[in-house]
């Protein structure tokens, strides 16, 4: 499995599993947790979860998934905003951590901004860092901007990652925040990889993967994967989608076939607000 070192040196694997929207469905719980599973067998030990999605249900359906096997999974949940304060960030952890079924946390994320200062946000997660209640703790959905000003922040340079949209159709981050990231180390975690699955659908992707033997979903992801500082968390409720996903790992894409996928999917040329679903 290919790892993505973050700047703790703790590697993780490049290729994990998102949760958005699973536990939702009484129909499709089964599935969804033999799907987890089926991907902890394979090597895709990174679930991302978080207490809003579902309002927790991701979270129970996850602790359900990995009941007795808490020792191979890494487990990534976010705070929502509203609850980032000193008081609201501890006792968001702990219900997190009771859905989860689990004594700790590895790696801990705000959400995305809100009106919680930065500073008392990171404060709390080295709190919880330091009372063995999570591992590491990041951000999701933060801009340069913000990102400056976390920089400035106690404790801000050692977030160890920034979860942010990024897929082949949403390439905003490239024009300043990546680049910015990438000088400081900071890994990203793109969620929406394929783009809740409509680059699947874009005939341009569906040409390339025919013509260079792969799936378009495989596609997406390849090109993800094909950087050593992305981690990538395509969510999935079937087990057949899933081997599809770990397929991805094995197409190494050539430098000629990158160009293509630029010339298809241009690059930005200037800067961009930053996009979230």
């Amino acid at each position: 499995m290919k790892t993505v070192t973050l700047l703790s040196d703790k590697r993780v694997p490049a290729l994990g599993m998102g949760t958005w929207h699973l536990g939702d469905d009484q129909a499709t719980r089964a599935e969804e947790i033999e799907t987890l599973r089926l991907g902890l067998d394979l090597g895709l030990t990174l679930i991302d979860t978080a207490e809003m999605y579902g309002e927790g249900r991701s979270e129970e359906l996850v602790a359900e998934a990995i009941e007795g096997r808490r020792g191979q999974a890494f487990l990534v949940s976010k705070v929502s905003p509203h609850n980032a304060s000193r008081k609201g960030a501890v006792a968001a952890c702990e219900r997190s951590l009771a859905r989860l079924r689990t004594e700790c946390i590895d790696l801990y994320l705000l959400h995305w901004r809100g009106n919680v200062p930065l500073e008392e946000t990171i404060e709390t997660f080295e709190a919880l860092q330091r009372a063995g209640k999570i591992r590491h703790y990041g951000i999701s959905n933060l801009d340069l901007a913000d990102m400056q000003e976390l920089w400035s922040v106690p404790g801000g340079p050692a977030v160890a990652c920034n979860q942010l949209l990024y897929n082949l159709a949403r390439r905003g981050i490239e024009w300043d925040l990546l680049p910015w990231l990438r000088e400081r180390r900071i890994p990203i975690m793109a969620y929406s990889p394929i783009e809740q699955a409509r680059l699947t659908l874009n005939p341009k992707l569906i040409d390339f993967a025919r013509r260079h033997g792969m799936t378009p979903a495989q596609a997406g992801l390849a090109w993800l994967l094909a950087h050593d500082d992305i981690i990538v968390i395509p969510k999935t409720a079937r087990r057949d989608r899933l081997k599809e996903n770990i397929g991805a790992l094995d197409q190494r894409l050539t430098q000629a076939q990158l160009a293509e996928l630029d010339r298809l999917f241009p690059p930005p040329i200037g800067p961009r607000p930053l996009e979230m679903l």
